[in-house]
C-alpha cells in the first residue's frame, strides 16, 4: 500500500466530481421549486439527501476538488444549502483534523467526540446524559446535530471575543450565501423558514452524522483509529466514499472517485492497517449501536 499522504489520481478534469454538483445543485433547485405542488413525504426527503450531498461535496471542495484553487472550490460550494455549517471554519478544523496523530484526542482533533474525563466530570448530569444519548446512533440522528451546532456556536463566540478576524470573515461569508439560499427558498419558492431548517437542514446533518458517527475511535495505535464501513452504491455515493475512511486519511488528496479503486488494491492491507474497525455496510452499524453507545463519551485513553 502506498504512503503518499498528499497523492492525488491523475484525473482531469475531474468531470465526476462536476456532475455530481450539477446534479446536486440541479436536484436541489428542481424540488424546492416544485415544493408547493409535491407532497411533502416527496419534497423533504429530496431536498435533505440534496443537502447532505452538498456537504460531501464541501468536503471534497476543502481538500482541493475539482480544480486547483481554492477559491474556485469555495465558490463552487459557496451556498450553505443546510445553513448549519460555516464552510471556512469547516475546512480549518477538518485540516487540522487530519493531522492523524492526534485522532480522537478531545484536547486536539477539533472532530473528536470525546471528552477528557475531567470536562466531562464537571458537567451538570442533563449535559452528561445527552451526551450518553448522542453516542448512541439512534440519538446522534437525533440530537447530534443539535449539539455541533451549538458546540461550533461556543467556540467561534469565543474566538469572537477574543478578535479572531478570520472567524468575522468566515461568519460574514457565510451570512452572505445564507441570505442568498433564503432568498430562493422563502422568497421565490415560498417555503417556509421552519419547515426548512427543521425539515430539510436538520434532517440532512442527521443523515450525515451516519457517515460520521463511527468514522474514529479511540486506539492506541494511530492506524487503527479510523473505520473501514463497506457501504452500498447509495451511501458511497451521498457520503462521496468517505465511508472508507482510512483510504481517505491515507490519501487526503485523492478524489472521492478514487477512493473505491484504491481500496480494492489494497484492501487486505487497509484492513491489517486499521486492525479491522469498521462494519460490512451501515446496516450492521444500524443494528449493533442504534440503541447502543459504540464507545464512553469520556476518553477511554484521557
Amino acid at each position: 500500500m502506498p504512503d503518499v499522504k498528499r497523492s492525488r489520481a491523475p484525473v482531469a478534469p475531474e468531470w465526476p466530481t462536476w456532475v455530481t454538483l450539477a446534479g446536486c445543485y440541479a436536484a436541489w433547485g428542481t424540488v424546492t421549486w416544485y415544493a408547493a405542488a409535491l407532497p411533502l413525504w416527496v419534497f423533504l426527503p429530496i431536498a435533505a439527501l440534496s443537502v447532505t450531498l452538498h456537504w460531501s461535496l464541501q468536503h471534497e471542495a476543502l481538500h482541493g476538488h475539482p480544480t486547483r484553487s481554492a477559491a474556485v472550490n469555495e465558490a463552487l460550494v459557496f451556498p450553505p444549502l443546510g445553513l448549519l455549517i460555516v464552510y471556512r471554519l469547516f475546512r480549518e478544523s477538518h485540516l487540522r483534523h487530519h493531522t492523524d496523530d492526534l485522532l480522537t484526542d478531545p484536547r486536539l482533533d477539533p472532530e473528536s467526540w470525546y471528552l477528557t474525563r475531567d470536562r466531562y466530570a464537571a458537567l451538570p448530569a442533563p449535559a452528561r446524559a445527552v451526551l450518553r444519548l448522542n453516542n448512541t446512533l439512534a440519538g446522534r440522528m437525533a440530537v447530534g446535530p443539535a449539539v455541533i451546532v451549538a458546540r461550533a456556536v461556543l467556540d467561534d463566540g469565543r474566538r469572537l471575543l477574543t478578535g479572531d478576524r478570520q472567524v468575522a470573515v468566515a461568519y460574514l461569508l457565510h451570512g452572505a450565501g445564507a441570505a442568498l439560499v433564503l432568498w430562493w427558498v422563502m422568497g421565490v419558492c415560498g417555503i417556509d423558514f421552519w419547515l426548512y431548517v427543521l425539515g430539510v437542514a436538520y434532517p440532512a446533518m442527521s443523515l450525515l452524522t451516519i457517515r460520521t458517527y463511527a468514522e474514529h475511535q479511540a486506539a492506541p495505535e494511530v492506524g487503527r483509529r479510523t473505520a473501514i464501513i463497506e457501504a452500498s452504491p447509495f451511501f458511497g455515493l451521498l457520503f462521496l466514499n468517505n465511508n472508507l475512511h482510512v483510504v481517505h486519511h491515507a490519501h487526503p488528496g485523492v478524489p472521492w472517485y478514487a477512493l473505491p479503486a484504491l481500496y480494492r488494491d489494497g484492501r487486505d492491507a487497509y484492513r491489517a492497517r486499521n486492525g479491522g474497525y469498521g462494519f460490512a455496510g451501515y446496516g450492521q452499524m444500524f443494528r449493533r449501536h442504534l440503541f447502543r453507545a459504540k464507545e464512553p463519551v469520556a476518553h477511554p485513553l484521557d
